[in-house]
């Protein structure tokens, strides 16, 4: 009597996935090509950094990559936002340093020059001359006399 043979899938399959996991001259050959990136050689191996920081890096790269796949109309929207505040923002600084130079002169005037029989206009009007570079500020105590 003779047995008859039999083969247990389990072991074909482990067999399969332990011959396809096994390091063979392609596999080898893709590891071997694939080089670090610039910045990894040059902070973690020469400088000599340590890993758990390159694995915070990588974490966040990891998550900014997904954020910004998910979050793309967000994104956009934000930095358009923040563009059009940059732009704006020398304007608005050269407008304000305008008003506050002319609140200062109207002030000086007011204190330290003779202005009966000059309206309000007509201070703001000197003050703003004044800001703009005007010399008119000079002639008020000629103009009464």
């Amino acid at each position: 009597m003779s047995k008859k043979q039999t083969t247990n899938p389990k072991e074909v399959r482990n067999q399969n996935y332990e011959a396809k996991n096994m390091n063979t001259a392609e596999n080898l050959k893709k590891k071997k090509d694939k080089d670090l990136p610039w910045w990894v050689e040059l902070l973690f191996v020469q400088i000599g950094l340590p890993d758990k920081l390159l694995i915070k890096i990588l974490n966040v790269k990891k998550y900014s990559k997904e954020f910004i796949k998910n979050d793309k109309k967000s994104l956009i929207i934000f930095l358009f936002v923040i563009t059009t505040l940059a732009y704006f923002y020398p304007v608005i600084k050269h407008a304000k340093n305008k008003l506050d130079c002319e609140a200062i002169a109207k002030n000086y005037i007011i204190k330290n020059k003779n202005i009966n029989g000059i309206n309000n206009r007509e201070i703001k009007m000197i003050s703003t001359n004044f800001c703009y570079g005007g010399e008119e500020i000079y002639e008020i105590e000629n103009l009464k006399n």
